[in-house]
Formats: C-alpha cells, structure tokens, sequence
C-alpha cells in the first residue's frame, strides 16, 4: 500500500508500506493492505510507525491532525511531526521537566518516537 506522512510544512515520508500504526483518538490502529475505509483523528503527542515493503520501520513523532485510510492508500496528514532520526533527544528530556502539558505531550511522543524510555 501506499503511505503518505505530511505535516503542514512538509512531507516527511511516502512510499511503499506493509503495516502502519497510528494513535487515533478512538485508539490505536493497526493497518494492512485492503484494509476497510477509514478516517481517524490523531492524539496529540502520538507515534507513528510505518513498516516498509523493505523490513524498515519509519517512525515520526505526530501532533495533532488526521488519518485517512482507503484499501490502497494510508495518508496522515498531521499539524506538525518529527521523523525519528531528526529528534533532538536532549532537547525533549527537558522539555519533560516543563510546566505545560501539551510541551510535556511532545516531548514524550518524541522520545517514543525515537526509541528512547520516557
């Protein structure tokens, strides 16, 4: 299947994708190929991790937005997302320690994102 990962400034993925995982405000979901027709708003401070048809896993922290799932295609369209690679994992531990809770929402959902235990 087709995936699509875009956040309003850019696109941060696409490609070819045999599995993604997306947090929805309805819950976690899983996606395959065929999957039913669906549309999804995403949790702030979510993850996202696309499955690649080359056994890669794309992860991306992702604020806000929403997903649309067809039996071809999986397209998130997100306010704002962070590709794993580009996190800056320092940064995000201190934003932890913050006063505003949805600061300490993407902080988290960076470090998920990146692999790192929160």
């Amino acid at each position: 299947m087709t995936v699509e990962l875009v956040a309003v400034e850019r696109r941060l993925w696409s490609g070819q994708a045999t599995f993604v995982v997306a947090q929805t405000t309805e819950g976690e979901i899983g996606l395959m190929p065929g999957h039913e027709p669906v549309l999804g708003q995403l949790v702030e401070g979510g993850v996202v991790k696309v499955t690649t048809t080359d056994g890669e896993t794309v992860r991306a922290a992702v604020h806000g937005g929403f997903l649309s799932v067809t039996a071809e295609r999986v397209s998130i369209l997100a306010e704002s997302a962070e590709l794993a690679d580009e996190i800056d994992v320092e940064a995000a531990r201190s934003a932890l320690g913050g006063e505003d809770e949805a600061e300490r929402a993407r902080a988290t959902a960076r470090l998920r994102a990146a692999g790192q235990s929160v």
